[in-house]
């Protein structure tokens, strides 16, 4: 054997030592504890070897835009897209973040070191139109990139916002100016729109609806106003989640199963390992974490549950997290560890994955008639949630569970729904008013 070839071995060695190392960091750190001792095993690996649980995803992330980069030159988009609202070519690419993650453990609270929240500029930017019945916005989402915000309504429709051209609005040129930031609004639902999400890398958007299906939306083409694709559920789908892949999405329904489908070709997988949840827990949100190693759901039951998102078991059940009272929403933190959960019982908790204890619990709003959700600020330093009684926008230092500020809405009754930028300082509510309103931090 030459030296060539003897250094090509050993430098493929080193890369394989590499990769391995990495897969059970990213395994081990998202609580994939058991993956993680199986890979460790079979590849002589130490299972508490010292690598960043980050670094494996952010490989990949470089790696696809790289991939995507190269297989879209030289492609012409102009027979796709609208000249006036075409889709930026970097769809999907998601900017790096201003914070990656806070470290909530004991240790790094200071008492008095709760931080002041920026002061933000707000402008009312559209509404939907109103319903005999209903008379409210019931659901909006970021797109994964930041760039685009979708609203679901009683009234069935679905609008599509540019977010560059809401800052436009804030602007004061922008304020008496023509601008509009709808670029499309769908029609093609029978019942009230309950969720909506986005495709992590395509231009496709995907709804919830009470009519029990689930339809997707391709909003690179500028004259669609119906669904491109539709899954026929047998529930009312409350909420969905897209897989970080975008190869599967989780629905939650009136079934107290969620629905784990393939999004290809429409196979829907239920769990087996569900025999402690009683058949009167309907789902009122399922989100995954963001590598997809697991999702959560809010019951109705007041249950927040953990699910293995390869084998969609129940790995962890947290019972009566908040009391008897519905649990509204639930979703993971940027680094997996805890889980933000609101319910009907007036409180905002944060709980350990790994453990199911509260680690944090953030009072001082009331919130028992809407379902509605807290959310964290784009750095995750900071909750946001509502009051009704005082139609107020209620904020915590997520740290020190403080809270340090509270915002009147501008809406005509409490707010419905709060939805942050993944990407920037900026949210939207949604109110009862059918109105929809943007924020941004003051600069």
């Amino acid at each position: 054997m030459d030296s060539n070839n003897l250094e090509q071995i050993l430098q493929e060695g080193k890369l394989y030592r590499y990769v391995n190392n990495l897969i059970v960091a990213h395994l081990r750190d998202s609580n994939l504890i058991q993956a993680a001792n199986a890979v460790a095993s079979a590849t002589m690996t130490p299972l508490n070897v010292e690598a960043s649980p980050k670094k494996l995803l952010e490989l990949v992330a470089k790696g696809l835009a790289v991939e995507k980069d190269e297989s879209g030159r030289g492609v012409s988009t102009s027979t796709v897209f609208d000249s006036s609202t075409s889709l930026p070519s970097t769809y999907g690419a998601i900017p790096a973040p201003r914070v990656v993650s806070v470290d909530f453990s004991p240790a790094n609270y200071t008492k008095g070191s709760s931080k002041s929240f920026p002061k933000h500029e707000t402008r009312h930017v559209s509404e939907h139109k109103a319903c005999i019945h209903l008379n409210f916005i019931i659901c909006a989402r970021f797109s994964p990139d930041g760039r685009f915000l979708a609203s679901g309504s009683a009234d069935t429709s679905i609008k599509l916002f540019e977010v560059g051209k809401l800052k436009q609005m804030l602007l004061p040129e922008g304020r008496d100016g023509p601008v509009r930031p709808v670029m499309r609004t769908f029609y093609d639902h029978l019942h009230p729109v309950n969720d909506v999400d986005f495709h992590p890398q395509n231009t496709i958007l995907i709804s919830g609806s009470k009519d029990h299906t689930i339809k997707f939306f391709d909003f690179s083409k500028t004259n669609a106003k119906r669904a491109s694709r539709v899954i026929q559920d047998t529930h009312n789908v409350r909420s969905l989640s897209f897989h970080p892949s975008g190869d599967f999405l989780v629905a939650g329904t009136d079934h107290h199963v969620p629905h784990l489908y393939d999004v290809n070709t429409f196979q829907c997988y239920l769990s087996a390992n569900v025999q402690e949840i009683g058949v009167n827990s309907a789902i009122n949100q399922v989100r995954y974490s963001c590598t997809g190693g697991m999702y959560v759901t809010a019951s109705k039951d007041g249950a927040i549950r953990i699910w293995d998102g390869v084998t969609s078991n129940v790995v962890r059940s947290i019972l009566s997290a908040h009391g008897s009272a519905e649990a509204t929403s639930a979703c993971f933190t940027k680094d997996q560890r805890y889980i933000l959960s609101c319910g009907k019982d007036s409180s905002v908790k944060l709980w350990e994955v790994g453990t199911g204890r509260l680690a944090k619990h953030y009072v001082g709003a009331k919130f028992a008639q809407l379902r509605c959700q807290a959310v964290f600020n784009d750095t995750e330093e900071f909750v946001l949630c509502i009051d009704e009684p005082s139609n107020e926008i209620v904020i915590w230092d997520s740290l020190s569970a403080e809270k340090v500020a509270r915002w009147s809405s501008n809406h005509v009754g409490a707010p419905r729904w709060l939805e942050h930028s993944p990407t920037e300082p900026a949210f939207v509510s949604c109110g009862t008013d059918r109105s929809i309103r943007f924020w941004k931090e003051t600069l």
